[in-house]
């Protein structure tokens, strides 16, 4: 009777133990992001011309400049921590595969400035939540010239609408005047 006691805890105690052996930890490292543009499999970084960073998918940190020196950070600086990064563009750096994608900074910088769009992107993951601040988006020369038109083009139709409140005040057509 012992020996029957003891081949089942023995039998219990192996099949607990080969139940323990199936539970697999899921790590997400070297993972895109959910708001990384979907359809990039082999890739090591993205530049977001927005805010002149660098994101490592490796090692999820964000790379930027701050302090005289180049940083890594699991966070943006302060002042782009409320930037939308579902809605931001994201450049995916195909051609680069080391450990320090800022070395070609000048090069990214000048080829994306800030406010870069190319094609649209899809986003691999949907926004859970809407954020709390979205950031105002950020105006380059272009769309402060395009706004300015903008508002050239409503200030001559005020201009025109005006006149003629003007000539109907006065009888009509300034030309059949007496």
């Amino acid at each position: 009777m012992k020996t029957l006691k003891l081949i089942t805890a023995g039998l219990l105690l192996l099949a607990s133990h080969a139940s323990n052996a199936q539970v697999s930890v899921s790590l997400n490292i070297g993972t895109a992001p959910a708001w990384g543009p979907a359809g990039y499999s082999n890739v090591d970084y993205y530049y977001l011309p927005d805010v002149e960073a660098y994101y490592d998918i490796r090692a999820s940190q964000f790379i930027y400049f701050g302090g005289g020196s180049w940083v890594r950070s699991r966070y943006l600086p302060r002042q782009y921590r409320n930037y939308d990064l579902y809605s931001g563009y994201k450049v995916v750096l195909n051609n680069y595969h080391g450990h320090r994608p800022y070395n070609n900074f000048n090069t990214h910088r000048r080829t994306y400035c800030v406010g870069y769009r190319g094609q649209h992107q899809n986003n691999i993951g949907y926004r859970t939540a809407q954020p709390r601040y979205q950031q105002k988006p950020s105006y380059s020369r272009n769309n402060r010239y395009d706004d300015n038109r903008r508002y050239a083009d409503n200030r001559r139709n005020y201009n025109k609408h005006e006149n003629k409140g003007r000539d109907n005040r006065h009888g009509g057509n300034r030309h059949n005047r007496d």
